[in-house]
């Protein structure tokens, strides 16, 4: 590599006293890791078996090798097209290192952030390495894709792990292979490698031999002082929630109240992150009455409750509550994410019982056809949840790290590997952002609950089949006919866009299918104060979700405005405000409460 001006040679002093500094970290890093290990019974036969994932990525990628081998001749000629193009790679840049200009035999896809330093293109040596990455990985890619023999799901198991093995060894990952972190830790005379050591043994000790990749500084965040702030009153707590009621900022309130059902597996609080992009606040400023339920972060204690437990305890326990504090019996209501899910199983759960107290759903990034799922689906199948419920049994719920590694390898290079650089090699601790800080907040789930929803939303998809059992009650969701507002996002990794166009089809009543930009959180916190992104409508969700896009019509700025329109116009009767712990329920202690204190 050649030197600049920009480029000082390193401090050989320097240098030494941090690779000194740089092996003692490395001690307190192996410690870390080894203490778990070090205090666990030597005789459990669980420390001599590598993890069931592991397993797994070996006998899926396995699965695919084993079918390029029983065709040789196919397999000669996947291997005689990598050749070709490390051939065309090799005289490519041999006429770069001779001073001629050459095109690139590979280039990287324009979104991929991780090859924009300059010497990646103007430098003919790692312009080598970062071309022979993108051919290898490309013609890896190919291969699973290209496999005969193999079923859909496994194709889609080995191209999500594929993507996690090429994600960890690309290049702009290591020191020695990266022109940015090579003058990075020239000029810091590999300072940078000890902070980045200590941290990393900071991030194992809190994962507890696991390593947690921070995401962002997390000194900078302390719920109900900077985030989750919106005023309101705990007015009703059982063993699975509480139950928020907002403090009102107009006179005048529609007389339905509004509670919202968020997902259990994060806490309520990306709803209200901070006052300027806060749903829960906009939504109080328009003149509602919100409600919002506050799941519990369980334990052993709620190894046993299900699917029925969070319905009957969380969201009847909840309309039962408003009922109390408000005298009106029937309610509007939302469901982020897997709380739409359940609110979804409510609905027709009340639609076959007769007990129809939910008069309108809004449901946010929600699934109820988990055909067209995701990357989620990968981690689905009959071996891996008994591999989970396994896991489970021993303590009575699933920890929390597992389902935020889970939604991070959806976009490891962005969620993963971007920290890794920033923080193990660059040594530099990540900036304070709220929504890092919401997501790293971890929650757990119950065993049983956890179960039910794997195998009866992801493995065997009963709620769309009208085949879901609970309560001993089978629901089918072509008998709830309430209106339905159904917002999708365009670039959601977790419900995509298409999974809830097909859900829309579930329903038996009107259902207004909204596509709003960005993904599955961007896409929903978008203010009308300062939207980042816009929203398409265009009648029911009928037919492809291509044909439906290209028909639509799009609207600048938040779909935030349009909803309140929708909902307002279902119910507009307005009455006096109401004051949380003035009505039939007294407060039990300011908002957010207790349970979203409770860390995992």
């Amino acid at each position: 590599m050649t030197t600049d001006r920009t480029t000082p040679l390193p401090d050989i002093d320097a240098l030494s006293r941090n690779a000194t500094l740089l092996i003692e970290e490395f001690g307190r890093t192996a410690s870390a890791y080894m203490k778990p290990i070090s205090h666990a019974d030597p005789l459990d036969p669980e420390l001599a078996k590598p993890p069931e994932e592991v397993n797994d990525v070996v006998k899926t990628l396995g699965t695919v090798a084993e079918r390029w081998m029983v065709d040789p001749q196919r397999s000669m000629e996947a291997q005689k097209k990598l050749s070709d193009a490390f051939i065309t790679l090799w005289g490519s840049t041999w006429f770069r290192l001779q001073g001629e200009v050459a095109p690139p035999v590979a280039l990287p896809e324009p979104k991929d952030t991780r090859f924009k330093h300059a010497e990646w293109t103007t430098n003919p040596i790692f312009d080598f390495i970062k071309q022979s990455y993108l051919i290898t990985s490309r013609w890896a890619e190919e291969l699973v894709e290209e496999a005969d023999g193999i079923d859909e799901h496994t194709r889609h198991k080995a191209q999500f792990y594929l993507r996690q093995i090429v994600g960890a060894l690309s290049p702009s990952n290591f020191v020695m292979t990266n022109p940015e972190l090579i003058r990075h830790t020239l000029q810091e005379n590999g300072a940078n490698l000890v902070r980045g050591m200590k941290m990393l043994a900071e991030d194992i000790e809190a994962g507890k031999g696991q390593l947690r990749v921070r995401q962002t500084d997390p000194s900078g965040f302390e719920v109900g002082v900077n985030v989750a702030v919106t005023p309101g009153e705990v007015v009703f707590r059982n063993d699975l929630m509480e139950l928020i009621q907002y403090s009102p900022t107009t006179e005048t309130v529609l007389k339905r109240p509004f509670l919202i059902v968020p997902p259990w597996i994060n806490k309520f609080y990306i709803l209200d992150l901070n006052p300027a992009k806060s749903l829960i606040g906009w939504m109080v400023s328009q003149g509602l009455t919100v409600f919002c339920i506050s799941w519990v972060n369980p334990d052993e204690r709620h190894a046993d409750k299900d699917f029925e437990s969070y319905m009957r305890e969380g969201i009847e326990a909840a309309i039962d509550a408003i009922g109390v504090a408000t005298g009106e019996s029937e309610v509007a209501a939302a469901g982020y994410c897997v709380g739409g899910t359940l609110l979804a199983v409510t609905l027709a759960m009340q639609a076959a019982t007769g007990n129809k107290r939910i008069k309108s759903a809004t449901f946010l990034t929600t699934q109820v056809d988990f055909t067209h799922a995701g990357d989620l689906k990968v981690f689905a199948d009959e071996e891996q949840i008994r591999g989970i419920e396994a896991r489970m049994k021993k303590r009575g719920y699933l920890e929390g790290s597992g389902m935020a590694t889970a939604f991070n390898m959806l976009r490891p290079n962005d969620l993963i590997w971007s920290y890794v650089v920033n923080n193990y090699v660059k040594g530099q601790t990540p900036s304070a952002f709220d929504l890092l800080y919401w997501n790293a907040d971890a929650t757990r789930m119950p065993a049983a609950n956890h179960s039910f929803y794997l195998r009866n939303c992801y493995l065997d998809n009963t709620l769309a089949q009208g085949r879901m059992i609970l309560g001993n009650v089978r629901l089918d969701l072509k008998k709830v006919k309430v209106p339905i507002f159904n917002l999708a996002t365009r670039e959601d990794h977790i419900a995509p866009a298409i999974s809830v166009f097909e859900g829309s089809s579930k329903f038996g009543g009107t259902v207004d299918y909204v596509l709003a930009g960005s993904g599955h959180i961007a896409g929903v916190v978008n203010p009308p104060a300062k939207p980042k992104y816009g929203f398409w409508t265009g009648g029911p969700a009928k037919g492809r979700l291509e044909d439906w896009i290209s028909a639509a019509t799009e609207h600048k700025g938040s779909w935030w405005p349009y909803w309140f329109d929708w909902l307002e116009r279902q119910a507009p009767t307005r009455v006096p405000a109401r004051i949380p712990g003035e009505g039939g329920l007294a407060s039990l202690g300011p908002a957010p409460g207790t349970y979203v204190r409770m860390k995992a």
